[in-house]
C-alpha cells in the first residue's frame, strides 16, 4: 500500500491515517475486562493500565480530572466496565482507550464500591458524630442543590413556603443523573458557601445562606450513584454551611447522607427538617405571652394583697396602741433593772458584813491585809455600781428617746394635728363627720380645740390650755 502519490508513507503518515481511521469509525466505546498492570499515578495524576480478557488486551489511560470522580481504587485483578474513545497515541504507535468513566461490574460491585468508599471516608474521619452542626431554629435564607425541573424542587419548595411563608430560596442548579453530575452537585455547595447566586453575582453577606439543602428523588443505585461519589461526600463535608441530604426515598442511603449533617428519607421531609410550621411558632409565642400575662397578674395580685394587709395592720389603725406596748416594756426594764440593782446592792452588804466579821476576827493578826482587802473591794463595789447605774441609766435614756420618736403628740410639736371624734377615734376622711358632729383637734403643747361640723360660718368661742376650758370652732360650713 502507497500514497496516492505511488511514493511510500512515512511511519507518522501511516500512523496517522491508522489513527483517522480508528478514530473516526469507532469512537466512544463501553468494554468489559478485568485490569491489569495498574502502575501508580504519574506526577500530573495520570493513570495507566491495561484491561485485558481471556484472549486479548488493550491498554488504557485514565486521566486525572476522571480519576478522581471515580469511587474505588483500580486494583489489579479487579473486573470492571470501562468507558472512553479508542485512540492511537502516535508516539508509540499504540492504541488504547482513553477511559472517561469506570465502575466494577455489575450491580453487586457498585455495592462493594459504595462500602469502599464508606470505608475509606470513615476512616478519616468525615462521618464522624463530632462533625455534625446543629440546624438553625428558624432559617430565613435557605439554599438547595438539585436538578431545576422535576418534582424533587417542587415538592421542597412547595413544602417550605407552606410551612413558613416569604422565605429566600436560593436555588443551585446541577445534574442529578449521568455523566458530570456529582461535580455540578459539588460546585452548586460551594457557591452557597461563596455567598454567590448561580449567575455569579456575589450577595450580601445578610442573604448568605443558613442551611443548604442537598437532594432528588428516588431511583436505582445507578440513578443516585451522583450522590456516592467523592468529590460530592468532600464538598459536603467542606461546607460551612449546615447540609442536609434528601436522596431518593426512605430506604435508600448514600454516601452524601452520611457526609451531611442531618438525613432526611426524602427531599420532601428534607424541607419539613429545615422550616418549623409558622402557626406552631405562632401558637408557641402566644402561649409563651398568655403565661407570662397569668403571672404578671399573679404577682400583682400578691403584691396587692401584702400592700392591703400591711395598711390594715393595728399599727396604722391604732397608732397609740405601739407606743402603750413600749411603755409597757419600759416599765418592765425600768423593774427589772431596779430588782437587778437591788439584788446586787444586798450582795454587796452582805459581802462586807462578812468581811467586817473577818476582820474582827483577825484584827489582831491581819488587820494590815484586811484593811487593804477591804478598801480594794470597797473600790471594785463602788466602781461596779457605778458602771451598771450608768449603763442602765442609758438605757433608760434611750428606751425613753425611742418612745418618744413614736409619740404621736411629738409630731404636734411640727406643725401637725390631730382630729379625733367624740368616741376618741382619728378622724380620716369628711364622710366620718357629718353635719352637727362634735370634732376635738389636739395641738401642741397639749392644747385642744373643739369644733362642730356644720356651721355656715367658722366661728371661735376662746381658747385656752387644756386644763383651762376648751375651744369650739364650726367646721365644713356652707
Amino acid at each position: 500500500m502507497v500514497s496516492s502519490s505511488g511514493k511510500p508513507f512515512t511511519v507518522s503518515e501511516l500512523t496517522k491515517r491508522i489513527k483517522d481511521l480508528i478514530e473516526g469509525n469507532v469512537g466512544n466505546v463501553t468494554i468489559t475486562g478485568e485490569l491489569s498492570n495498574v502502575r501508580p499515578p504519574s506526577q500530573n495524576g495520570h493513570l495507566y493500565f491495561t484491561i485485558k480478557d481471556a484472549n486479548a488486551q488493550i491498554s488504557a489511560v485514565m486521566f486525572a480530572g476522571n480519576l478522581r470522580t471515580m469511587g474505588f481504587r483500580p486494583e489489579n485483578g479487579l473486573k470492571v466496565e470501562a468507558s472512553g474513545e479508542v485512540s492511537v497515541y502516535a508516539q508509540r504507535g499504540v492504541y488504547q482507550i482513553v477511559v472517561r468513566r469506570m465502575t466494577r461490574q455489575g450491580q453487586g460491585d457498585l455495592m462493594a464500591q459504595f462500602e469502599e468508599l464508606k470505608r475509606r471516608l470513615g476512616a478519616e474521619g468525615l462521618f464522624d458524630q463530632s462533625r455534625k452542626r446543629p440546624l438553625p431554629y428558624l432559617p430565613l435564607h435557605i439554599g438547595i442543590v438539585t436538578a431545576p425541573t422535576g418534582a424533587a424542587i417542587r415538592d421542597m419548595v412547595n413544602v417550605l413556603t407552606r410551612r413558613f411563608p416569604n422565605l429566600d430560596i436560593l436555588i443551585a442548579p446541577a445534574k442529578v443523573q449521568g455523566v458530570g453530575a456529582a461535580e455540578e452537585v459539588a460546585e452548586g455547595i460551594r457557591l452557597l458557601n461563596a455567598v454567590g447566586d448561580p449567575n455569579g453575582n456575589v450577595l450580601p453577606d445578610r442573604a448568605r445562606r443558613e442551611v443548604i439543602i442537598v437532594g432528588r428523588g428516588g431511583g436505582s443505585i445507578e440513578d443516585l450513584w451522583s450522590f456516592n461519589e467523592e468529590v460530592v461526600a468532600r464538598a459536603v463535608a467542606a461546607s460551612a454551611i449546615p447540609v442536609v441530604s434528601g436522596v431518593g426515598h426512605e430506604i435508600d442511603f448514600t454516601i452524601c447522607d452520611f457526609a451531611a449533617d442531618h438525613r432526611a428519607p426524602t427531599p420532601s421531609a428534607a424541607a419539613e427538617i429545615v422550616v418549623r410550621e409558622k402557626t406552631e411558632l405562632v401558637a408557641a409565642v402566644a402561649s409563651l405571652a398568655d403565661g407570662l400575662s397569668r403571672s404578671m397578674s399573679e404577682r400583682l395580685a400578691a403584691a396587692r394583697a401584702r400592700l392591703e394587709a400591711a395598711a390594715s395592720h393595728r399599727v396604722f389603725a391604732k397608732p397609740r396602741h405601739a407606743m402603750e406596748t413600749y411603755c409597757q416594756r419600759l416599765d418592765l426594764i425600768a423593774a427589772r433593772m431596779s430588782s437587778v440593782a437591788d439584788g446586787r446592792i444586798a450582795e454587796c452588804r452582805r459581802r462586807l458584813v462578812a468581811a467586817e466579821s473577818a476582820l474582827r476576827l483577825g484584827r489582831t493578826r491581819h488587820l494590815p491585809e484586811l484593811g487593804q482587802r477591804l478598801a480594794a473591794l470597797s473600790e471594785r463595789m463602788s466602781r461596779a455600781l457605778d458602771k451598771r447605774i450608768s449603763d442602765r441609766r442609758g438605757t433608760v435614756a434611750e428606751l425613753s428617746r425611742g418612745l418618744k420618736a413614736l409619740d404621736p403628740l411629738a409630731v404636734l410639736e411640727r406643725g401637725y394635728t390631730i382630729t379625733t371624734l367624740d368616741d376618741g377615734k382619728a378622724l380620716r376622711s369628711p364622710d366620718q363627720a357629718p353635719s352637727g358632729t362634735r370634732l376635738t383637734t389636739l395641738l401642741s403643747g397639749g392644747k385642744s380645740v373643739k369644733s362642730v361640723v356644720g356651721a355656715s360660718t367658722a366661728h371661735r368661742r376662746g381658747t385656752r390650755a387644756p386644763d383651762q376650758g376648751q375651744d369650739e370652732l364650726d367646721l365644713f360650713g356652707g
